[in-house]
């Protein structure tokens, strides 16, 4: 993958298993949330490709994916509430329909997972930086997605917050695959089933504990 002439990935050729929780570090300006956004496919490698498969084992252009990007990527300028922040993760959902009391009670109901029921109508120009985080989480997990892809989702949380994401996480893992990229792995490692490390190219830790790189292959 190059931006301009700088190559910014190279040498990536990786599989992502139904139920795996991938937990992926690296250096600053490694690569790490560009990876993600191939792997999204918001942005088109230099050469090869990204495949899904279905339940059934079948090619497909689409599958049920959750995104958190990083909050840097969001204008909290743009006139819109807490509330349509979340429930936008609904949009293009079958099944599912804002207006009706159903799509109401699922918003209403991961507004108070994460903690934002309160500032529901509040424009997300007014939220502090955790909280804009969190509103974002609730869009990307309030359809319950087969794949969720979450780009430093620790990011601007205090403390309180941060326990509590870790219990989403763990509820979350019994159903989805997670992609999860941080710089912190204390407690993340001990969820992770595998643990990538991107700097410029992909390395596979297989320490018993994660983070320490020293051990990794």
């Amino acid at each position: 993958m190059r931006w301009d002439a700088k190559e910014v990935l190279s040498g990536i050729n990786m599989t992502v298993e139904r139920g795996d929780f991938l937990a992926i570090t690296g250096p600053n300006g490694g690569g790490k949330s560009t990876l993600l956004r191939v792997i999204l496919k918001l942005l088109s490698p230099t050469s090869g490709s990204v495949e899904y498969f279905d339940t059934a084992g079948n090619l497909t252009e689409r599958l049920p994916i959750g995104y958190l990007p990083q909050k840097n990527m969001i204008d909290s300028r743009f006139p819109i509430t807490v509330r349509e922040v979340v429930s936008s993760g609904l949009l293009g959902k079958s099944g599912v329909k804002n207006g009706c009391a159903s799509g109401k009670d699922i918003v209403d109901e991961t507004l108070r997972l994460i903690e934002l029921h309160s500032h529901a109508d509040a424009p997300i120009g007014v939220l502090s930086g955790g909280q804009l985080q969190r509103a974002l989480l609730g869009r990307a997990i309030i359809s319950s997605p087969e794949v969720l892809v979450l780009d430093e989702p620790l990011s601007y949380l205090d403390k309180h917050f941060e326990e509590h994401i870790y219990s989403i996480l763990r509820d979350l893992s019994a159903s989805a695959t997670i992609l999860l990229v941080s710089h912190e792995m204390s407690v993340i490692s001990t969820m992770a089933t595998r643990h990538l490390i991107v700097d410029h190219t992909l390395h596979e830790c297989r320490a018993r504990h994660h983070y320490v790189a020293s051990e990794c292959d």
